[in-house]
């Protein structure tokens, strides 16, 4: 029994998950629900067999479940593209027992996209890098905030500019506000502060963590790229050797056009929806900085602006090209990434 090959498909939930056995043939040796617990899972399945197949969606929780399922327990266990996963699972009869079996039959016959598990070390980088992008976006959002307050009581800003230290210290004192809207003015600057000093103690525990990084620290060199973009870009992707081409880690990074066709009619309609969001928004901010500076991107942009091409498409395509360009750098050029795990 030990030596018969099993496939598993796991239905990932908080507190529990749905665990569905199946053997060679498609048969549906076990599918019930299990506590979200490694030692559970393993003990559900070993009566089945040892030589464990599986698969589970990749979602907050799975990469640590995984990670230890595979190491500890020894299980062939992948995380699964949940685009693909969630496009096999549209039946009008959708349950936690029909996701678990479909996962299970798509690892026996082979058509799952596999998900690249980043080690610990990448995930906790990870961790505080979209930590750092949710400060910057609660940051963004209290500006909104201040400007929509100081349009609704129809306050007249100094030509200074905004958010600079003149800005400030006007605000501080602004008049017209009203009462109750200089208490939220205040409320909303001492926010600002609060953000301000969060984000300064993530980016030097971000500067402590990657200090022997040699991805990072030859990233920075790259004309345009920052701390923050180097930070994303190495926490983000981890292993360029996982993509083969320069157009999978454009894909990845979510700047590839996307593809509106019908018979004989070709048309772009804009980026795909699928792709890493922060990535992209960084490359993208980056790309406007290489607009601005660097002579090769500066020519490009200027190319497709007189071809007609507004901002924005221009600014995602030197973002494509760049995160192309950046992959053959890598692949064989000045920068030796490879090895880094």
């Amino acid at each position: 029994m030990s030596k018969v090959t099993i496939y598993v498909g796991l239905d990932y939930h908080k507190a529990s998950i749905q665990v569905c056995v199946m053997d060679t043939t498609g048969k549906i040796l076990a599918n019930r629900p299990c506590t979200n617990q490694a030692e559970a899972l393993v003990k559900l399945v070993a009566p089945f067999g040892h030589d464990v197949r599986a698969a589970i969606e990749a979602c907050p929780g799975a990469a640590n479940l995984t990670d230890e399922l595979a190491t500890r327990h020894g299980w062939s266990i992948n995380l699964a593209h949940p685009g693909y996963v969630a496009r096999m699972k549209q039946t009008p009869d959708k349950t936690d027992w029909a996701d678990a079996r479909v996962i299970a039959d798509l690892v026996r016959v082979g058509y799952l996209p596999k998900v690249w598990l980043a080690p610990e070390d990448v995930r906790q980088l990870r961790a505080l890098t979209r930590y750092r992008q949710q400060l910057a976006n609660r940051r963004r959002d209290t500006k909104l905030r201040i400007t929509a307050l100081l349009r609704d009581t129809r306050v007249v800003e100094p030509k200074s500019r905004r958010w600079g230290r003149a800005w400030m210290d006007w605000f501080q004192t602004a008049e017209g506000l009203g009462s109750e809207g200089r208490w939220i003015a205040d409320r909303l600057i001492e926010d600002l502060r609060d953000i301000a000093d969060a984000i300064l103690k993530v980016e030097h525990r971000l500067a402590q963590v990657t200090s022997e990084d040699p991805v990072v620290s030859q990233l920075i060199l790259l004309a345009g790229v920052g701390m923050v973009t180097a930070w994303a870009l190495r926490a983000e992707i981890g292993r360029f050797d996982r993509f083969t081409t320069g157009k999978q880690m454009a894909r990845y990074c979510g700047l590839s056009p996307r593809n509106a066709s019908s018979g004989q009619r070709q048309a772009d309609a804009g980026l795909i929806k699928a792709g890493n969001e922060h990535l992209r928004t960084l490359i993208i901010e980056a790309a406007h900085r290489l607009i601005r500076y660097d002579p090769r991107w500066k020519a490009l942009a200027a190319s497709m602006r007189q071809a007609g091409k507004p901002a924005c498409v221009v600014a995602a395509a030197v973002g494509n090209r760049w995160v192309r360009w950046l992959f053959h750098q890598v692949a064989g050029g000045p920068i030796t990434l490879k090895q880094a795990a």
